[in-house]
This record gives C-alpha cells, structure tokens and sequence, in this order.
C-alpha cells in the first residue's frame, strides 16, 4: 500500500480532490473519524492507494502533523488566488518541517482569480523549497481550457466528465510554453549535473531523462513541484496522480527518514501510528501504518501484544500478517500512544517536527450533573492521549477541570465529541484570573491568643513584625526573640501560622512578597502550644496585613508570538492595546516568512490577544506563554477586580 496526505487550508477542495483522486480506477473504501480526518483507500495502477484528509481549520493543524509522520509524499491544496497565499504558510511550514516529499496543487482553477505565476511567487515568499511549476495552462480569454506538461510537451484539452483530449499546443501558448520550460529546466539543472551539461551544451535533453530527473529530486526532497486543475470537474487530476505513482517515494524511505528523526535503529523500527479515537461501546482505535512485514494480531509492538486488527477503510477484520505500508486499525491496543514511532518493545516519542502549536484558548469545563461530573476527569484524560493539541489540568484554587485548546472550533469538537462518544454533558466558562495581593508598607503588631476552655487552655503571645519584601522573593521568615520569650520548639508553629496567613489577604488574594520577623512573645508552662503560637501568629500577620497598605498584583507573562511576516506590521498595536509591551522581534530561521514577536502582557489579557490574533491573521498566528512576573495595579481596574474576585466579592 502507498500513502499520501492531502493538507491544505479551508475551503481548497481538498475532500473533492481526494475523491476525485480514488474514483479514477476503482471504488473507493472510506472512513472519517471523529475529529474530522477521513482515510480512503482505492486501486490506480494496479497498487493499492491510500488518502489521508486532514481537517482544514488552523486548528487542526496538529492532526495534519499527525498525518505526515505515516505518508510517502503529500498533496498540498492551494486557491488559485495569490491574496489567499499565506493561508497556505502553516502547512508550507509543517511539510518543510517533517522532511515530507511534497507535490503542490492549485486547486480550482477553472475560478480566474489571478495569475499562476503570482501564486507561485506569493507562496514561495513561504517555502525553502523552490516551487517548479510543472505544467502551463491554456486559455481561451480568461478561462483555463486546458494544460500543456513542460517535460514532455504534450497539451491536453479539459472535458467535463471526461479524460482531457490530447491536442496540438495553440500558437497563443506556444511562447509562454517554451519560457516556462526554460525555467523548468534551469531549476532541475542544479541538482542534476548531466542536464547542466545538457543545456550549457544547448542540446536538447530527452523527456525520458527528465521525468527520472524530476522524479529523482522530488524523492529527494529537492524541490516542490507545481500542479494545476480543478478538481470539481476532474480537471488534472490524472496527471497528479500519475506524478504521485511515478515519482512518490516507497515505504522504506519514510522508515529511513522516521528511524533518522527519531534516533532509532531503523532495522528495529516496525510501525508508526499516527491518529486514535474513541468509539461508544468499542473504545480506543488507533491508526497504524506498517512499515515492515510481519505484523499481526497477537506480535509484539510497542511493548505488548497486538490486540485485533481492521482495515482502516471498512473496518473488516484482516487476517495473517500485514504487509509493510499497510494502514490498518488497531483495537484493544490501549498501551499505543498516538503518535508514536512503535519498534517490538518500545513506543518512542515521535520527532520534535510534529508537535503541535501551543494551545492558546483556555476553558472551565463544566459538567451538568453530579454523574458528569464524577467521569469528566477521566474522559479528558482519554481524549488528552488521542489529541495532542488538547491539555488537561486544574484550574488553581478551586480544582475545576481546566482544558486548553487549540481555538473555538476545537473546543466545539471537543465538547461533541464528550457528547456524542462519552455521553458527558458540559458548559465551558472562562477561568478565573490569578492574581495575588502584597503590602506597601512596614506594620508592626502584638497579638496575644488566650481561650480557657474548662480543662488545659491556650496561650500564645508573639509581637511580629511584617515588612514588603523585594518582587520575586517570595515568602520569608525570621526571628530575633532572645531570653528565651518564645522557647525554640516553638518557633516553627509561629512560622507555620505566618505561612497561612499568606493564603489570603485583606483583599482576598494570596498574598506574596512578605517578610515576618518574630521580634518578641510570650508563653505559659502549661497552657502554651504549637497550635496556640499557630493561631497567634496566623491571626496577627492577617492583622498586620490589614494595615499594612495591600496592593493587588497582576500576572504579567512572556509570550512569545509566531505570525508570518506580512502580518507583522499589526502585532505592535495589538500589544499596545493589550497595555503590553514589546521586547523585540527576529525573522523565524525555521520557517521562512514567518516573524517571532517577543512581549510582556498582561495575565488577563491573554484570552483577547489570542482572539486578536486569530482575527488579524485569518487564524494563523499564535502564540506560546510562559509566567514572567506580577506586577502592582492600581485605581479603578484594580478595585473592579477586586469586587468581582476578590474581598469585594464575598463581603460576607
């Protein structure tokens, strides 16, 4: 079996175009999963095919990803409009990331939506990888009636519904035809020293050369080449498929190329399974692609045995073993993480490539019953180990399920799929901003703890004194009682009551950056304890606090921004907005024409970057976080944060 991917942004056709492709020579077999990604298997040319069709929304960019770790070559699908281009930049981005051999397709091109060259250029402002437009369009007025293939200049004429007739190239073609080739065959020339020869010799190379030549270079990774059509109407998809026949590469260099990613031997390396869900009354499925012969139901794969297996498209149960390149489904392999690279007795980390952007919108999940809410947990952990654009974690303080996805469309999914596959009911809201509180001023207090309760009773006496620490540094204790005021065995329960008194200020928040200092104190032989010095301090320091001029603290994080460049010019004006600030900004060595913004923004105004950034960047941009600091907040913002999560909230 061979293998492709199909990605692409949105609205390109891709689902016409993979069954466009698979209906050439056969009836094609096809499942889609609950995520959205649909396998199709189907015969050409006397080889079994199959099509992997990932979601096209930026946010399932991760299940394309996932994707590529199991095929031989990928089809990127791209409008034929060249404004549309940088829709396209995160997949350009993933395929050059993951080494796949790659063949684009502008799809649609029956829609005269502008130039094939300034498509080209505009997309290539995103790939390392030169584009090599293989093929000419010809055009009677602005309509594409047909193509002309640049290696063996032979012209084809579109008919709906039918194979394209072969014709003679219009003279109105002929001289874009021959500047086109020329350019083809400048680009080949440089990873091929024969056709240099060739053509400093200006001789005229064989077409047989050149097809193993463009053959050679796309196994190679060398070069991307540039096909056209509309899938719609059939139009070009032959020709794309006879590319992918002829020039895809085997399963054995996806195996080389994974083995080399991921430091493994490649002797030792069996499979890679590359997507998993759930099914009701079925459990987890995991997709799994061979990528050596042998495997079957019952061998040793990822550290334990095999449980049954299907085929991917139908679901039919395969006997005997399964040859290398195979997709199948694995059932009752609940120990397979997805994705992983999968030898006899191991299950490895899939190469850093292939992790997927950091999740930027985060949401209480709630459950609507006290049932729900008692199998949530659980559940989240399940679809956590098939999504690896999902996390899972708790919300601080109150423990409630908190989830970060990757946007609105995940989340949507994600709470269907809680729906439709686990029968658990959930609300989402936002989670509650972290803040902290600390003291702007030195207090001293002296606070004495007696209660006489008919037996032994409680006395501690403990004079503290609480001053602001520096930013950063936290909680910190001393003591400098002499003469023996407070015994030694003590002095740890006075420190302990200091400590919970920092759980919550005087404006509700923990409270940070604080320095207690046991200055003096008094104890009973017979009525002093840990838990009387306990209390004292805890309910001194909380007086002290009290007047000691409490300051609330935001959050202030690091993020760190990845946006292709022509967007950049809107990035400095978003975090202005924010009340953030911009630290600097470099050109992505990892990605061409993308841009890495580096900023300080404000906790609470993370979930508003991430929409508008998700708004100036057609969903592209996106961000990664990490906590930087707190910082003070004063005047009107900090007292209605205060009145809706804080002391003000719960006067009471």
């Amino acid at each position: 079996m061979r293998c492709f991917t199909v990605l692409g942004p949105s609205q390109t056709g891709k689902s016409s175009l993979v069954a466009k492709l698979a209906s050439l020579d056969d009836t094609p077999r096809r499942s889609v999963s609950p995520y959205g990604s649909s396998i199709t298997e189907f015969q050409f040319g006397g080889e079994t095919w199959c099509a992997l069709d990932t979601p096209g929304t930026n946010e399932s960019l991760a299940l394309a990803q996932d994707a590529l770790l199991t095929t031989d070559a990928c089809i990127l699908c791209v409008s034929p409009a060249p404004d549309e281009a940088v829709l396209a930049a995160p997949y350009l981005r993933a395929v050059e990331a993951s080494g796949t051999p790659c063949i684009l397709f502008i799809n649609r091109i029956d829609e005269p939506r502008g130039r094939l060259r300034d498509v080209i250029a505009a997309l290539q402002a995103y790939s390392s990888h030169p584009l090599v437009l293989r093929q000419v369009p010809i055009r009677e007025g602005d309509r594409i009636v047909g193509s002309c293939d640049l290696i063996s200049e032979r012209a084809w004429r579109y008919r709906e519904g039918q194979p394209s007739a072969l014709i003679e190239l219009p003279d109105s073609s002929t001289e874009r035809e021959h500047e086109a080739r020329s350019e083809l065959l400048e680009q080949l020339s440089e990873f091929d020293d024969w056709l240099l020869e060739e053509l400093v010799e200006e001789r005229e190379p064989a077409s047989d050369a050149l097809f193993a030549i463009a053959s050679r270079t796309l196994k190679e990774n060398r070069i991307i080449p540039v096909l056209f059509g509309a899938a719609s109407h059939s139009n070009g998809i032959k020709r794309l498929m006879k590319a992918l026949r002829h020039e895809a590469p085997p399963v054995t260099a996806l195996r080389r190329r994974l083995a080399a990613d991921g430091g493994l031997d490649e002797n030792s390396l069996l499979a890679v399974s590359f997507h998993a869900y759930h099914r009701a009354n079925i459990g987890k499925t995991v997709l799994v692609r061979a990528l050596a012969d042998g495997l079957k139901q019952g061998a040793a794969l990822g550290g334990a045995g095999l449980g049954a297996v299907q085929e991917a498209g139908t679901g039919r149960p395969l006997a005997g073993s399964i040859p290398a390149g195979h997709v199948f489904a694995a059932i009752k392999s609940d120990h397979l993480p997805t994705p992983a690279l999968l030898t006899a007795t191991t299950a490895a980390e899939p190469p850093q490539w292939s992790s997927p952007p950091t999740p930027m919108l985060e949401r209480i999940l709630v459950p609507g019953s006290e049932r729900d809410e008692t199998k949530l947990s659980a559940t989240l952990a399940k679809l956590a180990e098939t999504d690896r654009g999902l996390r899972v974690m708790q919300e601080e303080g109150t423990g409630a399920q908190l989830i970060c996805a990757q946007g609105p469309v995940h989340l949507r999914d994600l709470r269907k799929t809680l729906s439709d596959v686990f029968k658990v009911e959930v609300t989402d809201r936002s989670p509650n901003p972290v803040y902290r509180e600390t003291i702007s001023k030195h207090s001293n207090v002296h606070y004495r703890h007696r209660k006489q309760t008919g037996g032994a009773g409680q006395f501690a006496d403990v004079q503290l004194s609480v001053r602001p620490n520096e930013r950063g540094q936290g909680f910190s204790f001393g003591e400098t009682v002499k003469g023996g005021t407070v015994p030694r065995n003590y002095i740890p329960a006075v420190e302990a009551g200091a400590r919970e008194a920092m759980e919550k200020g005087p404006l509700g928040f923990q409270v940070v950056d604080v320095e207690v200092t046991l200055t003096d104190g008094q104890y009973h032989s017979v009525d002093s304890s840990e838990f009387a010095f306990r209390a004292a301090a805890k309910m001194g320091v909380k007086q002290a606090l009290s007047q000691a001029a409490a300051v609330l603290m935001q959050p202030v994080a690091r993020v760190e921004i990845h946006i292709p460049s022509v967007f950049s010019g809107g990035v400095v004006a978003i975090v202005s907005s924010l009340r953030g600030q911009v630290l600097g900004f470099d050109r992505d060595e990892n990605a061409k024409g993308w841009d890495i913004f580096r900023a300080l923004v404000p906790g609470g105004s993370l979930e508003e970057l991430a929409r508008a950034l998700r708004s100036a960047t057609q969903g592209i941009g996106y961000f990664s976080k990490s906590f930087d600091h707190f910082e003070e907040l004063y005047g009107k913002e900090a007292d209605a944060i205060i009145n809706a999560h804080g002391a003000g909230s719960h006067p009471g």
